[in-house]
């Protein structure tokens, strides 16, 4: 009998070494008060930071979908110090994945978590504007990812949101380093560099030219080990599910 193809690739991956779950900041800074004031924090209902996500209105925050499987029930926005975060910017949240998702592996990683209230923008959350269509990004692009997750290996979750810069990779090259990428993908990061995400970053968004393109989906690490990879960091390619979003933003539910 054939073994489903999900199951072959998870073990590949096993046999790899590789774990796909993106999730902190490595040989990042700490984020700028006035900048990133999209980012949320995305959190359970022990109210512990799981992943990244950010704001692009009133309604919605954009994650990436196997952020569920952790079972986040809230998101907090306007402070880039979780430790002084404050109740008022705390959303309970009702989870929209993309309805293709199935498993990191196949891609489709993305997810729309719908607020239970407008927020309330003032000098702290904005949300950031989608990029356009026909938005394109150029090799080498210099982009950025923010997030809380680690900032070493063996490390945890920071209270400060840490920032930090990465190039574009080529896709070609990036599927040349992959053993199997999934469709509709940017690579940015690792490979060749020193910089890039880890555990606890997955959902955040990779702002290019102040858009956000990309979503953190996963990376090549040990479940405790973000020494960096010498494979591309992989994002799920916003421009390609915009009809989507905007399909759920019209209805403002999913």
């Amino acid at each position: 009998m054939e073994a489903p193809r999900s199951v072959l690739l998870c073990l590949l991956l096993a046999c790899l070494g590789l774990h796909a779950l993106g999730s902190e900041i490595i040989k990042g800074q700490k984020a700028p008060e006035k900048d990133f004031l999209y980012m949320a924090s995305v959190q359970d209902k022990s109210r512990h930071h799981v992943c990244g996500g950010f704001l692009i209105d009133k309604n919605f925050v954009v994650t990436a979908a196997h952020c569920a499987n952790d079972e986040p029930t809230s998101v907090v926005l306007g402070s880039h110090n979780l430790r002084t975060a404050k109740d008022v910017n705390r959303y309970d949240v009702k989870l929209c994945k993309h309805p293709s998702y199935v498993g990191i592996e196949e891609g489709d990683d993305i997810m729309l978590l719908k607020l239970s209230r407008k927020v309330r923008l003032d000098k702290s959350v904005k949300p950031i504007q989608l990029p356009n269509g026909n938005m394109k990004i150029k090799d080498k692009s210099n982009c950025r990812v923010a997030g809380w997750g680690w900032t070493r290996s063996q490390g945890k979750m920071v209270n400060e949101l840490n920032v930090v810069d990465v190039p574009v990779v080529n896709l070609e090259v990036c599927k040349k380093q992959w053993a199997k990428l999934p469709a509709n993908v940017i690579c940015a990061g690792g490979y060749g560099t020193d910089k890039g995400f880890c555990r606890g970053d997955s959902g955040g968004p990779l702002v290019c030219n102040g858009k956000p393109v990309g979503v953190v989906s996963f990376n090549m690490r040990n479940e405790r080990n973000c020494d960096y990879p010498n494979v591309p960091n992989v994002y799920t390619d916003i421009i390609k599910y915009l009809p989507w979003i905007k399909q759920v933003l019209k209805k403002r539910s999913c």
